[in-house]
């Protein structure tokens, strides 16, 4: 072969390079498939991509559309399979954009607020842009606007326990070795637990989701504090890198997080008027905020450490503990300043016999009934005031002298005096204060009406 004839092939070659490269730019990032997860508040809107994609989405009325614009992309999922149910979305519509490019929208029902943003590869999903359509003004989320009554208590309201399945949507949570998913197995327990709880006298359990769907951090314990919960509950399923580490562990927020909670309060203005207990930070200085902020975030850890000591004790009867003792940690949804919280792992998932006992309705069964008495055990001895368990266990007190109650959120010493037919004086004397002021988490003793 001559000079010319390889320079000729070479040029060929290159030009075969070119142009393959070329007609690869020109496919782009592919839109793989789709998935749909409603949820109250919400729906989310996942495409799986092939990688990282420039996308740009605005909304246009009458009638109410989203566009979601996706640079270089093309159409491989079929979006007309989608189950659209309970999602404001009423139909997909799709077509290539500029040559290169894809526009993909959305016809909807009502208004939405959306809110986008990519995600990166993980153990079960690749590349994916999330599309959140947050329902603003008709939100679904129940509204707790009164304390829970049990009808047959004389107008005693009940204790709410708030309960959290873990994960959801999108997210699998921890994935065990045949597959079993830590987000279908905690919402179960939950569940389970939820109508154990609702079936006691004097209880009401509140779910932050019923479904498979996804819910923020921190919008779970704005979740319990809507329900004006005296207890919540987060439950999951833990994993390790080897299957060997088994057995069940209770959590309660650490010092470290509670520090960093109280920074974050204090810098956020809209907290100051939201704290419950009966404590309000507006008009405080951050001296006195922080002071009153870290008794109260105090007090909640102390009560959830007793709570989670209960539970714990319970769920050694029958299930084995990872660790003897309640353990700490700065967990997201332990940080609420106000509301005892504590957080159940039901065992490890990643440990092939737990998994296949958290897959069975029995197993969670029992874990469910363990957990329900540990938290009624605890609410026995130191009911919340006004509570149907507060006037049935002042009723079994009745002949005894002394009586002690534990300050809960809302109380004032003259509010205790009250109710116990007695005077702010005389529960001064009694107890050796010095001024009418108590603090949430203080035990004072009550002399005999």
């Amino acid at each position: 072969m001559n000079r010319i004839s390889i320079r000729s092939s070479l040029v060929g070659v290159a030009a075969l390079v070119l142009l393959c490269a070329s007609l690869v730019a020109q496919a782009g990032t592919r839109v793989e498939g789709a998935r749909v997860w409603p949820a109250p508040d919400h729906t989310r809107l996942v495409l799986d991509t092939g990688g990282k994609v420039a996308h740009n989405i605005f909304s246009l009325d009458n009638p109410s559309r989203l566009v979601i614009d996706l640079k270089n992309a093309d159409l491989k999922a079929d979006f007309a399979k989608l189950d659209l149910s309970g999602s404001p979305i009423r139909r997909i519509r799709s077509a290539p954009r500029n040559g290169t490019d894809l526009r993909v929208v959305l016809d909807l029902a009502s208004k939405i607020k959306p809110r986008s943003f990519e995600l990166e590869p993980n153990g079960q999903y690749g590349h994916r842009l999330v599309v959140d359509l947050i329902d603003e003004d008709g939100s679904r989320l129940e509204k707790a606007s009164k304390p829970t009554v049990t009808q047959s208590s004389a107008g005693k309201r009940d204790v709410v326990v708030v309960i959290d399945a873990g994960h959801g949507g999108e997210d699998p949570g921890a994935i065990g070795p045949r597959g079993t998913r830590e987000k279908d197995v905690v919402l179960k327990m939950a569940q389970t637990l939820a109508k154990l709880i609702n079936e006691r006298p004097g209880y009401t359990a509140k779910l932050t989701r019923t479904g498979d769907y996804y819910i923020g951090l921190r919008n779970r314990t704005l979740l319990a504090r809507k329900y004006n919960a005296d207890l919540f509950v987060s439950v999951h399923a833990d994993a390790f890198r080897t299957p060997q580490p088994k057995g069940a562990s209770v959590f309660a927020l650490s010092q470290r997080g509670a520090t960093s909670e109280t920074a974050r309060w204090l810098a956020q203005s809209e907290n100051r008027s939201d704290l419950t207990g009966g404590v309000s930070l507006d008009g405080r200085d951050d001296m006195l905020a922080g002071v009153l902020l870290d008794l109260s975030m105090t007090a909640s850890i102390n009560a959830s450490l007793g709570v989670g000591s209960s539970v714990l004790g319970k769920l050694g009867g029958v299930a084995k503990l990872h660790k003897s003792g309640v353990e700490q940690a700065a967990f997201v949804v332990l940080k609420s300043p106000d509301i005892p919280s504590i957080l159940v792992e039901a065992g490890f998932i990643s440990n092939p016999q737990e998994e296949k006992n958290l897959s069975t309705e029995w197993y969670r069964s029992r874990l469910a009934s363990a957990i329900m008495k540990g938290i009624d055990e605890y609410f026995q001895k130191t009911p919340p005031p006004g509570t149907l368990l507060a006037h049935q266990k002042q009723q079994r007190q009745g002949g005894n002298a002394v009586s002690h109650y534990r300050i809960q959120r809302g109380d004032t010493l003259s509010g205790v005096a009250r109710r116990n037919q007695t005077t702010v004086s005389e529960l001064m004397q009694f107890n050796g204060l010095r001024d009418d002021r108590v603090m949430v988490g203080q035990t004072i003793r009550i002399p005999a009406s």
